[in-house]
Parts: structure tokens; sequence; C-alpha cells
């Protein structure tokens, strides 16, 4: 605890000293305080405190104001169903559910956080799904307008379309919101954008390569507002770290790891299937669409992920997620190259995209590599690091800073005792005060990535509905919404190269002049 120091006098461990006041239980708070103040007094004249002053925060909330944007909802399952909630518009018999388990669980806040969503001044007057028991679903919600639980006044019903292109017809749609199968995703939008309606479209945002460039020709020919579905943009924490890259708090970085890791058979997208549902109340060739033919099939039509001919398998379902973030955050853009590898590990269920899979993006003009991994076979928590040489960010809805022990930016300070590598430098934790109750681990799992809800003045909100908001308001205002056409442009691009180097087992590059991937 002490040491002798050259005048014969003692002179204590630091360490030894908080130590031995922690167990003082009142005292030793108060002492732990006052060494603290100390350490602050010391370190606000420095250059770290000025880098630690992180004030970067989402744009205010303002009240969406101008005319009604009438809305066309193109498909109303799981994600469809989300998305239409989160523009305004839930079933009836979900919001009596929301309501009833408020109820018995104080922490549920769900029904809460809805009746308090903005109303965004929109309408939904026209709904297109090819199973018919979801469009009668999507009708009702539509007519939602009060936000009343089953028995409630509804509003006017929205016509139901057979097939996207008469939806797209209708004068009295002037922006959709895209929620269908990968496949059917850059067709949709291609013919949309032709048409003249602004497109919200959930992620990825196509499914092969050559439709990729067609999207981005119809957004940009047509002028409308698109905007693709990732949400995690609206994130408090990735403002706060973007601010914190900006201001070199972390070093050179040369290392970011990104993951996914799920263990149930949703997370595996092994969904219900209705029992309701068959071949008379599903129209499976317009299913089927520009994928190869297959027979009828309930476990394609409800699971559609786990099958290349429809799906962008891990690439474009999770791992787009994970690079739209970073993108973000640190303005990555198309990868050099990419290097993927993994397989079909554990459901063997008759799938062919892989349950794992590794991905390895290059970029040496920055000397930097970004590695995905993913399990949809464990839970173990590995979440994702943003490593530089002097310090380390841990990401997900909050944001962690720890100083690297062997830094040199911060070595005085380590020597000094004024940081601590073992205990965070900084911390971001939106919302902290709150308590949520998360029902399943698919949702525990999106909520650890704040691809559930942020917070905004101190209150949950739907990440979703944060970025439909963004959506409607360029819309009104002209603008570009933060996951524009471009930004499509670079995530679909980067999953596109990770699948075709899973598929031909080779490294594949990005040829920056010719913009393509060779």
């Amino acid at each position: 605890m002490e040491e002798s120091n050259k005048d014969g006098k003692y002179k204590f461990n630091r360490r030894e000293i908080l130590k031995s006041l922690a167990t003082i239980p009142v005292l030793g708070g108060l002492a732990y305080g006052w060494y603290r103040k100390l350490q602050y007094d010391r370190l606000r004249n420095s250059k770290l405190l000025s880098q630690l002053n992180l004030t970067a925060s989402p744009p205010p909330l303002k009240k969406s104001s101008g005319e009604k944007i009438r809305l066309g909802l193109i498909g109303y399952g799981g994600r469809g169903n989300h998305l239409a909630r989160a523009a305004g518009f839930a079933h009836p018999e979900l919001i009596s559910s929301w309501k009833e388990e408020a109820r018995e669980n104080p922490t549920d806040h769900r029904y809460r956080d809805y009746m308090e969503q903005e109303d965004l001044k929109l309408e939904v007057t026209a709904i297109c799904d090819i199973y018919d028991i979801r469009a009668n679903n999507a009708i009702q919600a539509g007519a939602n307008i009060h936000r009343n639980p089953s028995g409630g006044e509804m509003g006017k019903a929205p016509i139901r379309y057979k097939t996207y292109q008469e939806l797209l017809k209708d004068k009295n749609v002037d922006a959709v919101i895209i929620g269908t199968p990968d496949h059917w995703h850059a067709p949709i939008t291609i013919a949309a954008a032709k048409a003249g309606k602004h497109v919200y479209c959930e992620k990825p945002m196509t499914w092969t390569v050559p439709e990729t460039y067609d999207v981005v020709n119809a957004v940009k020919e047509s002028g409308i507002v698109f905007q693709l579905g990732h949400q995690g943009r609206q994130n408090e924490s990735y403002f706060k770290a973007r601010e914190a890259i900006e201001k070199d708090v972390l070093g050179k970085i040369t290392l970011i790891e990104v993951t996914t890791n799920r263990n149930s058979p949703n997370g595996a997208w092994v969904y219900p299937i209705d029992e309701e549902a068959n071949r008379s109340n599903i129209d499976w060739d317009q299913f089927i669409g520009p994928a190869p033919w297959h027979d009828f099939s309930l476990k394609r039509f409800f699971r559609w992920r786990c099958w290349w001919d429809y799906s962008t398998g891990l690439s474009g379902d999770l791992l787009t997620h994970e690079f739209d973030a970073m993108n973000q955050i640190m303005d990555l853009g198309i990868p050099a190259s990419a290097m993927s590898s993994g397989g079909i590990y554990y459901y063997k269920d008759g799938r062919t995209v892989p349950d794992v899979l590794q991905t390895a993006f290059e970029y040496p003009e920055r000397d930097l590599t970004m590695l995905y991994s993913a399990t949809l076979a464990s839970t173990r928590k590995r979440g994702r690091v943003i490593m530089g040489h002097d310090a380390s960010m841990d990401l997900s809805s909050n944001m962690i800073i720890n100083v690297d022990r062997d830094s040199d930016r911060y070595k005085e300070q380590i020597k000094e005792g004024l940081i601590n590598p073992d205990v965070p430098l900084y911390t971001y934790t939106p919302g902290q005060k709150q308590v949520d109750a998360i029902t399943s681990p698919t949702e525990q799992y999106f909520a650890g990535r704040g691809l559930l809800y942020s917070y905004r003045d101190g209150k949950r909100v739907d990440t979703t509905f944060l970025h439909i908001k963004e959506w409607v308001d360029c819309i009104r205002e002209g603008r570009q919404p933060s996951c524009n056409v471009d930004q499509g442009f670079h995530e679909a691009m980067a999953a596109h190269m990770g699948t075709i180097s899973y598929h031909e087992k080779r490294k594949v590059y990005w040829d920056e002049g010719k913009q393509k991937i060779v």
C-alpha cells in the first residue's frame, strides 16, 4: 500500500488509497468523487476533453407539415407489416394485443410508444399483396386512421390491387412503401420511379448486380425521393460515433469487426407457416416473377429468405445493416475487394443460403479491413468494434470508447493515472433511464443493434418510424434523405461482392474506373 521516498517518508499508491476508501460506505464514495474531480480539473484544459465533448446528434424532430401524402403499400408480410405501422397504420388486433400486454407488464411500452408516435399526415389509398389474407389485413391496417383497437371506428378502406403494376397506375398514389421479398425490390422500384411515385424500399436495394445500375438510373432520371430501409441511420449513437472518429479519438483505424449472432428458428428465417395459406389464396406465379420456376411451396413462400432464388442471404439481409452503419459513420464507400467463405452448417432444411458466413472487405487506400462474420446457431454476443491504435469503439445502441493500454497518444495520461485502460473513457447510452421489455431473441438482436428503437428528447422512438418520417419530410421539402440511392448503390455493390465471392470461391474486386465488379 505504501512506498518509501528518498526522504524516508512514505507516499501512498493511488490505487491502494482508492481501494481502501471504497471500503468506507459514505466517505469512500465522497472521496472517490473528489478524486475524479481532481482528475477532471487536470484534464479540462487538455485536448482530450475537447475531443470528448461530443455534441453531434440527429436533426431535431419537428412536426411533419404540408399536404397529405397518399401511400400505396406493396407487400404486407413480416417487414411490410412493421413498415405500415411505422407510417402510422397498425392492424386493430395488433393494437389490442399491445394494450393488453401493457396492462400485464408495465415495462412493455409498445402500445404507449405507438399511440404517442407522430401523425405524419399520410393516407393509405392502395395496397397490394399476393396473399389474400395479408391483403385483407393490410386493408384493415390502412383504414385504421384513428389507431383504434378491435371494434373501434375505422376510416375509408384503401383499394386492393392484385398486381403492383395496377397500383402504380392509380393517380391517388403519390408514394409507395415496398416490403416484398428481395427479388422484387428492383423491378417495383424501377416501375414506381418511372410512374413518378416516391419510393421507400426495404433493404437490400437489389437482388442482382445488373438491376442495381437500372435502379440508380431510374431514380435519378425520374427525380423521385428514394429512401433505402436502413433505419439504423436514425440511431443516436451513430452520430456520436462519427463525431468521435472525425475528432481522431481512436487514432489510426486499421480494423473493423462486425458480426451477426442469432440462435433461434425465427432468427434463421424459419418463420411460421399460416394454417390458412394454400394455392388458392396465394398468387404463386406472381410470387415467382423473375426468379427460377419452382412448384408451389408454402415453405418457400413464407421462408423465402432461405433460398437464393428469392433472397440475398446473409450478405443482403444482415451484413448490409452492418455495412451501412459503418458507411454512415466512416464514409467507407465500396470496398476495393471482398473475400467470403462459409456454408450451411446447422440448418439442414433444404435451404441454399449459408447459415455461417465470413466476409473480409479491404480498403487498401485507407489501410483498413472490415471483417464480417455470422452464425445463425449461437447467441454468443460479439457486437461491432472499430479498432484504432489509441482506442477502440464498441457500438450497438450504445457507444463505448476504451483506451488501448499500449496507445502512444494516451501513454502519459495512462502513466499518470489520469486514464485507466480498464475503465471506459467515454460511454453514451441513449435513454439509459428507460426499462424496456424485449420479448423474443430476434427482437433482442435488433434492439441491441439499435435497429428497433432509439431515443429522442428522452423518449423511446421506433427507428423505422424515424426513417419513414425523414423520407416523407424530404418529399415535402424537395431534399435527399440519409439513405438515398447513392448510399444504396454502395450497399448493393458491397453485398453483391460478398455474395459473388462466396459463390465463386474467389476474391473479387471493385473497378472504380469502370464502376463494376471484376
